[in-house]
Parts: C-alpha cells; sequence; structure tokens
C-alpha cells in the first residue's frame, strides 16, 4: 500500500488514519516525493525477482490519492510500471472517496491500468452519518457522480467495487440495495475499526448486532442469486469449504500487506492506527531496508504464523479456520495486547454459524474461465464429466436464473401482479429455500426470464406463477394474483390450470393451503389438490420415473417451445405411458452401457420435452441453453437409438452452461468452418458443440458390440478428429478453449 499523500478532502468521523489514537499523520509530508517514490518502486521490484513473484498487487493510497492529481497519479503509475513490470506483472489499485475523480483522471487510470475501489456508506442518509467535508458538507453526490464516471463503457474496465463501512443506524437491505444500484463488481464490508478499549457501538441488550446487520443483506443477497460477490461473505463461505480468504479481516491466510508512507517509511497495516499511537510503526524504510527486512518484523510475523500466532482462547474455537481471529486491530487491549479475540467475536460466531450450508459457489454472472476451476473444466472437456462436475453446471444454471430475476426485479416492480410474486418468492427464498430452488432449476423457468430480459413485450406477470408454485411445493399459505392467458394459468413444475374466462380476463386470485390451491376468477372457483385426485381441467406435469430417477415429461408448459423443432401437444395417457417405458429402457441402457457419461446425465436431465414426429421418419431431438436441464426429443426407433440420443443432447447442455461463464473462443470471430456432418458452413461455436457432441456419441458407439456400431464409432470418431484439427488451427480459441479442445484431442487418442 503506497501511501500518495498523507491528507484527505474530507472529515470522516470514523476514519482510522485521522480520528483514531495514531496521529502520525501530522508528522508526514503531504505529498511523496518522486526520490521516494522511485525508492519505494525499487524495494518492490526487487522483492519480486529475489521471491520470483508472478504479481505484486500495489494499492496506492492516502489520505485521498486523488490529491495528488491526473498528472501526479500519472507519474507514479508509469514510475512503478517502469520499475516493477519488467521484472513481474503489475497489479495496480487504488482506494479512493472519489470525490475529486473526474474524466482526466479516468483517462490516466485506463491509461496505467489502474482498478479503482470507492467508498459508499450506501444511500445519501447513510452515507453522510459520516463521510461529509470538514465544513459538514455532503459527500455524496460527488461519489454517486465518480461512480458513474466509471460505469462509463470507456472507464468500466477501472471499477473494481465499492467499500462500505458497516453502521448500525442505516437499515442493512436499504444499504445493500443503493451500493448494488451502482452496479458495482465487488462490494466489501467493513467492520468499524474498534478494539477492547474502544469498543464498537451497540444497542443495549442486542448480543450480536453486527452479524444481525450483515445476515439481513445475507438473506437479500441470496434472494437475489448473488449478483455481486461481496468479499466478507464470500470468504468466510470460502473458508467454511477449506478455501482461502479474499480479505484480511477473516480468515487463517497469511498477511501480505506492508504501507509505504509518504516519507518512505515501512508500517503496518492502517488499520492498527485505531489501537493506540504508534501501533503500526516499524522502525524501518526503503532508504535503508528492504521488503524483506519489513516483512521480518515480529508484529507482521505474528500475522503471518497462522493458527499459532492466535490467543488460546481463539486456537481452541470451533470456528477458528473461518474467522481466523478476525481482523488483527480488533483484539487489541490494553496489558495483553493483541494476545485476544476479536472485539467482535460474538458476532463473527453467529454470522458464520448462521450462514452454515450456504453453497460456496455460485457465479452470479460470466466473470472469465476462472469461474469453473481448471479441474472442472479438464474433467468436463474429458468427455464425461464426473456428477461433481455435472452438479457444478447446475448450480451455475440456477445463479443465472436467479441473476436474470434480480435483472427483471424493478421492472416487475412497476407491475403489480409481477411485484406480488416477487416479494413472495423473496420472502420464500429465506424461509423455504429447497422449494424455491427447485422451482428455478426447471428448465423453462430461465427460458421464460432469458425472453422477458430479451423482449419488452414478454409478459413480467408470470413472475407470480414463478413464486406461487414455489409456495406450494412448500406447503405455505399465501394468496397473490396470477396472470391467466388464452384460459389457461400455468405453475412451472407443477402443471396446468384451464379455465372458462372472459376474453378480456388477464388474472385469477391464488390462494395456497397445505393440500393444493385454489383459484378464483370470473367468480367461478376452482379447487386443486395437487398430489391427488383433481379437477378434469387441471393437467398435471408428468412426473415419471425412469431409468431409477425422477423426470418430466414435459408436455404443458407454454415456454417448452424454444427449439427449432415442433414440439407435440399434450400427450394422449396410452402415448405417455408409451414414452415412459422407451425413455426408462433407454436411461438404463445409458447406465450399463456408456462407460461414464450416466452421472453427469443423472445430474443434469430433469425434463424431456416430447417432439412431434417427422413424416420422413428422420430421427428428431434438440437441446438449447436457454432451458438447461431439458433435451427435446421425437419417439425413436428404439431403446438403443434414445440412449444415444439423450448422452448426444446432454453433452449439448454441459457445453453450453461452461459457455455460460467460460470464454472459450474468440466471440468476435465470423469465420466459418466446412465440417462432415453438416452441408453449411459451421461457426466456431457450432463446431466446438458437434465436435463435442460426437466424441460422446462416438464413445457410445465404441462400447457396442456388431458390425454397425463399430462403423458407427468409425464414422464418429472421424469426424471428431478432423473437427478438433481444424478447431486447433485455426487460432479463434482463447487459452482456456485451447486446453479444453487439447483435452478432447487426449481422449479421442488414447482409445485403442
Amino acid at each position: 500500500m503506497l501511501k500518495l499523500t498523507s491528507r484527505c478532502d474530507l472529515a470522516c468521523d470514523h476514519c482510522y488514519v485521522y480520528q483514531h489514537p495514531d496521529q502520525s499523520w501530522r508528522r508526514q509530508p503531504r505529498v511523496m516525493a518522486t526520490a521516494t517514490l522511485r525508492a519505494a518502486a525499487r524495494r518492490v521490484a526487487e522483492h519480486a525477482a529475489a521471491h520470483r513473484l508472478d504479481t505484486v498487487r500495489v494499492v496506492l493510497h492516502g489520505g485521498e490519492p486523488l490529491l495528488a492529481g491526473a498528472a501526479g497519479l500519472a507519474a507514479a503509475a508509469t514510475e512503478l510500471r517502469g520499475h516493477i513490470d519488467p521484472v513481474t506483472r503489475l497489479d495496480l489499485r487504488m482506494q479512493t472517496n472519489g470525490v475529486l475523480l473526474t474524466p482526466e483522471i479516468c483517462d490516466v487510470l485506463v491509461a496505467h491500468d489502474v482498478k479503482v475501489g470507492v467508498s459508499l456508506d450506501g444511500d445519501v442518509a447513510a452515507n453522510d452519518r459520516h463521510r461529509r467535508h470538514a465544513n459538514g458538507a455532503s459527500s455524496h453526490a460527488a461519489v454517486r457522480r465518480a461512480l458513474a464516471l466509471l460505469r462509463r463503457p470507456a472507464y468500466r474496465a477501472s471499477y473494481a467495487g465499492i467499500l462500505c463501512t458497516i453502521d448500525l443506524d442505516n437499515d442493512p437491505v436499504r444499504v445493500y440495495e443503493a451500493l448494488l444500484a451502482e452496479q458495482p463488481p465487488h462490494i466489501d464490508f467493513l467492520l468499524p475499526h474498534a478494539n477492547w478499549e474502544r469498543p464498537p457501538p451497540r444497542p443495549d441488550g442486542v448480543a450480536t448486532p453486527y452479524a444481525d446487520w450483515l445476515l439481513a443483506v445475507h438473506r437479500r443477497w441470496l434472494a437475489d442469486g448473488r449478483p455481486v460477490p461481496i468479499r466478507l461473505l464470500e470468504s468466510l463461505l470460502s473458508t467454511a469449504s477449506g478455501g482461502t480468504s479474499r480479505t484480511e479481516a477473516v480468515g487463517l491466510g497469511f498477511a501480505d500487506l506492508v504501507v509505504i508512507e509518504t516519507d518512505g517509511s515501512f508500517e503496518q497495516v492502517d488499520s492498527l492506527k485505531s489501537a493506540y499511537d504508534g501501533a503500526a510503526a516499524t522502525g524501518l524504510d526503503v532508504f535503508r531496508h528492504g521488503v524483506d527486512d519489513a516483512a521480518a518484523h515480529p508484529m507482521i510475523a505474528i500475522r503471518q504464523s497462522g493458527l499459532t500466532g492466535l490467543s488460546a482462547t481463539c486456537r481452541d474455537c470451533e470456528v477458528v479456520r473461518q474467522c481466523g481471529g478476525g481482523l488483527f486491530a480488533h483484539r487489541y487491549r490494553a496489558g495483553t495486547g493483541f494476545d485476544n479475540p476479536s472485539v467482535y467475536c460474538a458476532d463473527l460466531k453467529e454470522l458464520i454459524s448462521a450462514m452454515a450450508g450456504t453453497p460456496a459457489y455460485v457465479p452470479a454472472r460470466r466473470q472469465g474461465a476462472d469461474s469453473l476451476s481448471r479441474e472442472v473444466l479438464d474433467d468436463l472437456a474429458g468427455g464425461r464429466g464426473g456428477e461433481g462436475s455435472a452438479r457444478q453446471l447446475a448450480s451455475v444454471h440456477v445463479a443465472m436464473v436467479r441473476a436474470l430475476l434480480v435483472a427483471l426485479s424493478p421492472r416487475a416492480g412497476d407491475d403489480p401482479v409481477a411485484a406480488g410474486g416477487w416479494q413472495l418468492l423473496v420472502d420464500l427464498d429465506v424461509t423455504a429455500p429447497d422449494a424455491v430452488r427447485a422451482v428455478l432449476e426447471h428448465p423453462f423457468v430461465r427460458r421464460w426470464a432469458q425472453r422477458c430480459r430479451d423482449t419488452a413485450t414478454e409478459d413480467v406477470s408470470y413472475l407470480a406463477c414463478v413464486a406461487a408454485a414455489a409456495a406450494i411445493r412448500a406447503g405455505v399459505d399465501a394468496e397473490l394474483d396470477v396472470p391467466v392467458h388464452d384460459g389457461a394459468l400455468h405453475l412451472p413444475t407443477l402443471g396446468t390450470l384451464t379455465v372458462a374466462v372472459a376474453a378480456d380476463t388477464r388474472t385469477a386470485r391464488l390462494a395456497v393451503h397445505d393440500a393444493g390451491f385454489d383459484v378464483r376468477v370470473d367468480g367461478l372457483h376452482h379447487r386443486v389438490r395437487v398430489d391427488a385426485a383433481a379437477p378434469a381441467h387441471w393437467l398435471p406435469a408428468r412426473r415419471v420415473r425412469a431409468g431409477g430417477r425422477d423426470l418430466l415429461v414435459e408436455d404443458t408448459d407454454p415456454y417448452r417451445d424454444c427449439y427449432d423443432l415442433p414440439v407435440a401437444a399434450r400427450l394422449a395417457a396410452a402415448d405417455a405411458v408409451r414414452w415412459t417405458g422407451q425413455l426408462d429402457r433407454a436411461l438404463r441402457r445409458v447406465d450399463t452401457e456408456t462407460d461414464g457419461y450416466s452421472p453427469g446425465l443423472r445430474a443434469l436431465l430433469r425434463a424431456v420435452v416430447p417432439l412431434r414426429p417427422d413424416d420422413s421418419g428422420v430421427q428428431r431431438s434438440a437441446a438449447a441453453g436457454a432451458a438447461f436441464g431439458a433435451v427435446a426429443m421425437a419417439p425413436a426407433p428404439d431403446d438403443a437409438a434414445l440412449a444415444v440420443l439423450l448422452v448426444h443432447e446432454v453433452q449439448h447442455l454441459k457445453l453450453d452452461a461452461v459457455l455460460d461463464v467460460c470464454d472459450l473462443f474468440d466471440r468476435h470471430d465470423d469465420r466459418r468452418l466446412t465440417v462432415p456432418w453438416r452441408t453449411d458452413p459451421r461457426p466456431v461455436e457450432g463446431v466446438l458443440h458437434g465436435t463435442y457432441a460426437h466424441l460422446a456419441v462416438a464413445d457410445v458407439w465404441r462400447h457396442r458390440s456388431g458390425p454397425a456400431a463399430a462403423a458407427a464409432f468409425r464414422r464418429y470418431r472421424d469426424w471428431t478428429d478432423g473437427a478438433l484439427d481444424a478447431l486447433l488451427g485455426l487460432g479463434a480459441l482463447t487459452t482456456a478453449g485451447d486446453r479444453f479442445v487439447r483435452r478432447m484431442r487426449d481422449t479421442l487418442d488414447s482409445w485403442p
């Protein structure tokens, strides 16, 4: 952390630099001199060279670093990159209050690849409790202008996120909503700096107010589908599953931060200034000492000793590997120093306990190739993919549905029917999360949400049907308006109710009770018991048992018509029985003869959509990325053929889910390739899809006996072989894509 300045243009009353016991800032030069900056850059470069570091992160800080101006920031970035970039990759960042940010400064940040974090505590009332100018004037409008600048396409690459200090007097959900409205790449919540000598404010009679505050954010964040990473919460979830923390506030990771003040002094983390005067001092500086000397300082060494550096109370605690004893500065007590639990110990325990069971991995939006681990990508690239990898793809799908719903929530708020559904869904996500997940996993909820996002005329009020379905599955009493279209009310995963209504009827009143639901529309009353006898006009979703697993034969959902092939109408009872029988036999064949494709199919396949048969007898099947978890197919000649189609289409589902979060190829490359399985040249994505599916089909035929199977195996193997060469030779694959395709090549080459 490099202090370019030691003064600030705000007078925040919770600032650990200016408002806490350590007042050493008064002795610091206002601005770091060029000679000091150069010495600091050389020290960082020599440290990186000595330890062969892949990356070094330098955070420009203060005071307020924007006081250096555009020219000062450009000079600092040039000096740092000039010394460090030839040695290792420099990850250059800045933390600012944002008040002085201008287009000119943004141009400098983009030119020098500086990522910027901005401090904001919520809406104007929340922010201005503490973050004011010295004359008491508000800073809120200026900070929002800065964030608006960073959201511009030209500057978006420099927008790193928002840092928010918690104040119990601020409503947590309103703060979260205000921060989310600024579209940050990350949010970090900071517990106000306090210790046992200067405890944090706590309402009388409330044991864990800071945990309660953060848990309110956590509940809303989960209900929203985790639309943005929240560093503190994600770090606790990561450490719960044995992963690493992304903040020094929790976890047992080694301290890796040293501060260089404007006079060149090495100091420990700034938060220690909240403990006592001189707490951060080391007696070292960049002119006489190296970074290794600072790293060897006893107080920094304690913070690099993991579990052994904690107090006995912490070492004996069952959640120590998650909380890590809390932030070092928060442990201070006169007489025992830092050999204590955090002053927020009870809050951290409660927060960790209440968050237990929350899945750690949910990529809420496209984040590049690291959204899936290399191990998962390699596993899937081999063609088969284990159950764990498939379940991670299913989690990707649910997270994307949640993100779509969050994106639709402002529009839903303007629609009275959708607004009621949204509020019910948010409430159920806290009280009945399994029921909500079961509905959001349904392939055609995502199909509706994507259409609603992409088309202004799509009916957002269907959100009420999604919420009603979750309430019915949970057996939770609820009452809300739901949309009726052409005399039909559809509840995803459950079925369709057909009702005789006037032509202009658009809504019905639905009441959920423990045995099912009642619908009142146009003076008529319909009662439906979901798991028992139902009126003839209730068309339940066909939930069947096939191949030892539960599936939907989906022939009622209005959003199932998302393929390039015509879907079948509601099946007659006898046809449904025949469908189920053939599906059962085909799935059992997959289990016994495909040598590894069954786990992925079991984890991913949730619905089969009957297609209308082709008059010429050609086999028909399809998959759609917008309907993850469903495959569509016409009746096959036999269960052997149907087994091949199932494996083929589930491969498309896998790759669609990978492409949801990983860039495997240059999407701007519009070149096309000729492939043997199509008459028309195909784009890179189409070739990748076909190759991945045909690799699996070849594998299926490889395990079947007889001359016809051998011929089919050779055909699909040769198709795949040529397509892999074409993809690898085109130059359109990303690094992750090249690795993915080469793993497919390894699989093909391993066959005898």
